[in-house]
């Protein structure tokens, strides 16, 4: 087996912590398992990342892009200020479809990291607060007055369907949450 080139090390490092933190669970996993997943050395993944705390940060990070890119893709095609924010429910319903969905991977993550100040949970508020200033810049789009108040009320039918779809592990919940968004919004 020849040597791992860095970039690739932080690379297969990054897939390997994914794919187990998402479905394990962050503290269940160890760095050892991440790194005999990922066929590196645990100086390849300290040398990338430092300490699972900052591979942690890195791999919300990656999904926080990767959800950045779902939005844009499924609210895209859909002009109206309204329309992209109801599109947002569907962009959650296909990732509960797509990825043997186990909840939240922020809300997950920030139940297991309960310093508010901590690394992990300014990835968690940056990835909320950026959907939540996208729905109010959606509302402010189409002219609603209050909407900070609207997005805010938005993103607790997104949160409360995440979540209970998690319970009921199907996507009834965004169907219900998306019908009352579609009422509130009207």
């Amino acid at each position: 087996m020849g040597r791992t080139r860095p970039g690739d090390a932080r690379a297969k490092v990054l897939t390997a912590a994914s794919t187990l933190f998402y479905r394990d669970g962050i503290h269940a996993v160890g760095v050892d398992t991440v790194v005999a997943e990922a066929g590196v050395t645990k100086a390849a993944l300290y040398g990338n990342f430092g300490s699972k705390t900052q591979l942690v940060v890195a791999y919300l990070r990656e999904r926080d892009r990767l959800w950045q890119e779902e939005i844009d893709r499924i609210t895209a095609g859909h002009p109206e200020p309204r329309d992209r924010v109801l599109a947002v429910f569907d962009a959650y319903e296909a990732w509960l479809a797509r990825d043997d969905y186990r909840g939240c991977a922020f809300l997950n993550a920030a139940s297991e990291f309960p310093d508010a100040d901590g690394p992990v949970r300014e990835v968690v508020r940056h990835h909320k607060t950026a959907l939540h200033s996208f729905l109010r810049a959606q509302f402010e789009r189409g002219g609603r007055d209050h909407a900070e108040t609207l997005a805010d009320e938005v993103m607790l039918l997104l949160e409360g369907a995440a979540v209970t779809a998690v319970v009921a592990r199907n996507p009834r919940p965004f169907h219900t949450a998306k019908r009352l968004a579609e009422s509130l919004t009207a």
